[in-house]
């Protein structure tokens, strides 16, 4: 296999194991470690809030760290740390330690992400960087399939422990082939990376922040708040409200996940697509859309195989949103450096409002005993972007686009 095709792979599967393991495994499982640790939908709340901190702790980590080792040591030792703390969570049975694993392993998605494009940058050719970026960031569903598969083996007899045994001891592999390959490619080496202190090298202080201040630069500020919030709870309360308060089996919440996971593997592929015909503002209507439908979907008839149609819904939306909006900036800003600048502080306030979401929706759930008041909140929510996305400027025209690679958007339109 060549290097280039290898360290995307790797990549790939460090993402499906931070992201898909060290996020999303524990939505599948709060209902069967509930049982075993006797804690609250706030805690859930709380848990969560907390590891949406350690994600925008370990991307601040990572912007200061990557330059002093190089982006290969950076994601080499970000996959090992996942290893560990998805390795120790089956080994407590201290709630609190829980929690803070789970912060760790958010924050190990963050330092798995931020120094990736550097090390693709440079195995990668120019023309198939935006193919590769698209492909690793879609590692996240592949995590999300593989946990579908696994809960329903081994949650239903109360063995949920085993779960975080498999996927840790997957992860092992994983980092060290990544630190194989990366040795032997030659990715190891200390790399200090130029692009973002010359991309502000070309704008002066006080244009950047008049730029900064702008109106539709605002709107994307608080769109990637309002995605965080509504989001990241409809994933997080997913499995306790299908299994605790609608009464379906470990089954078919996995079937759910499965579902999720599947689709998000083309979903982006498929909204990039249409994004290059219909413009970015059109597509984001279309999934914003989406998650409107799939959260009423929750309150209004969650029976039969409607969570299966909601979870269609919510995947085609999920997926594509982190592609769409770093596009859009990368076409409305006037240069890389207020691109970068635009979408770092975006990705902040995404991780806010994750934040403030999951504990919000905990407190709710847990004060209401119904999760039908958490979605019902998360479809105003997606009715709210609507309006934002209706008010968002035209996209620049293709000859005024500034020179950003921009992850999956790139890929699709590359």
């Amino acid at each position: 296999m060549r290097l280039n095709a290898a360290v995307v792979v790797l990549l790939t599967s460090l993402v499906a194991a931070t992201y898909g393991f060290g996020i999303y495994l524990f939505a599948q499982l709060v209902p069967d470690m509930q049982a075993s640790f006797g804690f609250d939908f706030s805690y859930v709340g709380s848990i969560t809030a907390s590891a949406q901190m350690g994600f925008l702790l370990g991307a601040i980590v990572a912007v200061w760290l990557t330059p002093k080792i190089g982006g290969g040591w950076m994601i080499v030792a970000s996959g090992a740390v996942c290893a560990v703390a998805l390795l120790l969570i089956p080994l407590t049975n201290n709630i609190l330690v829980v929690g803070v694993l789970l912060t760790v392993l958010a924050a190990t998605a963050a330092t798995v992400f931020v120094p990736m494009v550097d090390v693709i940058t440079s195995v990668v050719a120019y023309r198939y960087r935006g193919l590769a970026m698209g492909l690793v960031s879609s590692g996240t569903s592949y995590g999300v399939v593989i946990n579908s598969l696994l809960v329903p083996l081994y949650a239903p007899q109360g063995e949920w422990r085993s779960v975080w045994w498999v996927v840790g001891l997957l992860t092992v592999v994983m980092a060290i082939l990544v630190l194989v390959v990366f040795k032997k490619g030659g990715l190891l080496s200390k790399t200090v990376p130029t692009t973002t202190p010359s991309a502000f090298d070309d704008v002066a202080l006080p244009s950047m922040r008049s730029e900064l201040i702008k109106p539709w630069v605002l709107m994307v500020w608080s769109m990637n708040f309002l995605i965080g919030f509504a989001t990241f709870p409809f994933q997080t309360y997913l499995s306790s409200y299908l299994r605790i308060e609608l009464g379906f089996d470990v089954q078919y919440s996995a079937q759910v996940w499965a579902v999720i996971g599947f689709v998000g593997m083309f979903a982006g592929l498929v909204v990039g697509w249409l994004s290059d015909r219909t413009g970015l503002r059109a597509a984001m209507l279309l999934v914003y859309g989406c998650v409107v439908l799939a959260a009423l979907i929750f309150v209004v008839n969650p029976t039969g195989y409607w969570p299966l149609v909601a979870a269609v819904l919510f995947s085609t939306a999920f997926y594509p949103i982190f592609g769409l909006i770093p596009a859009y900036v990368s076409k409305l800003a006037s240069s890389s450096a207020m691109a970068v600048s635009i979408f770092g502080i975006a990705n902040v306030m995404q991780g806010t409002g994750g934040m403030l979401g999951n504990y919000g929706a905990g407190l709710l759930a847990n004060h209401s005993d119904s999760f039908a008041g958490v979605y019902a909140a998360i479809s105003c929510v997606g009715v709210v972007l609507i309006v934002l996305t209706l008010k968002l400027p035209k996209e620049a025209p293709a000859n005024t686009v500034v020179g950003l690679s921009v992850g999956l958007k790139s890929g699709l339109s590359g």
